[in-house]
């Protein structure tokens, strides 16, 4: 089975959005999403109520995640770690152990081939025009996340 990990800072607003956009977009019997935070504030919590909100506008349920913490181990768990920013980047890369684990994290919008900047905003202290935006920006990234582990099947 491959699995997948998506990193921001909370694992309220970005990552739970990113996993269950992937989510939606594959077949959850051969690929496993999940999601995590560099820092553990929100551990236990449910997702930012306005990613709850911008996910359930285009049909995607993020009420069932629970926030957790991204861990050493994860790099053992997972294929692919994609992260949301230079932040979570610095932060993911300085935990991993060796080259292997390095090669494992990737920026998310590095993926897509429309998208000039590597980040996705932190929508948390924007409006909600910010939660459209940035689920925008995973849900393209997250076609082409699909369609390369469907190929890799």
């Amino acid at each position: 089975m491959i699995k997948v990990l998506m990193v921001c800072l909370g694992n309220i607003c970005r990552s739970p959005l990113a996993e269950g956009i992937l989510k939606s977009k594959i077949d959850s019997h051969k690929i496993y999403v999940d999601s995590a935070g560099t820092g553990g504030w929100h551990v236990g919590e449910l997702p930012d109520k306005r990613s709850i909100e911008v996910a359930r506008h285009h049909r995607v349920d993020l009420t069932k995640q629970r926030c957790r913490k991204f861990t050493i181990s994860d790099f053992d768990k997972f294929n692919f770690i994609y992260v949301m920013d230079k932040s979570n980047y610095k932060n993911v890369i300085a935990l991993a152990r060796n080259e292997e684990d390095k090669s494992k994290v990737h920026y998310i919008l590095s993926i897509t081939k429309s998208h000039e900047i590597l980040e996705v905003p932190d929508p948390y202290y924007d409006g909600n025009d910010g939660f459209e935006d940035v689920y925008q920006m995973l849900n393209e990234a997250c076609d082409f996340i699909a369609d390369k582990l469907n190929d890799n099947e």
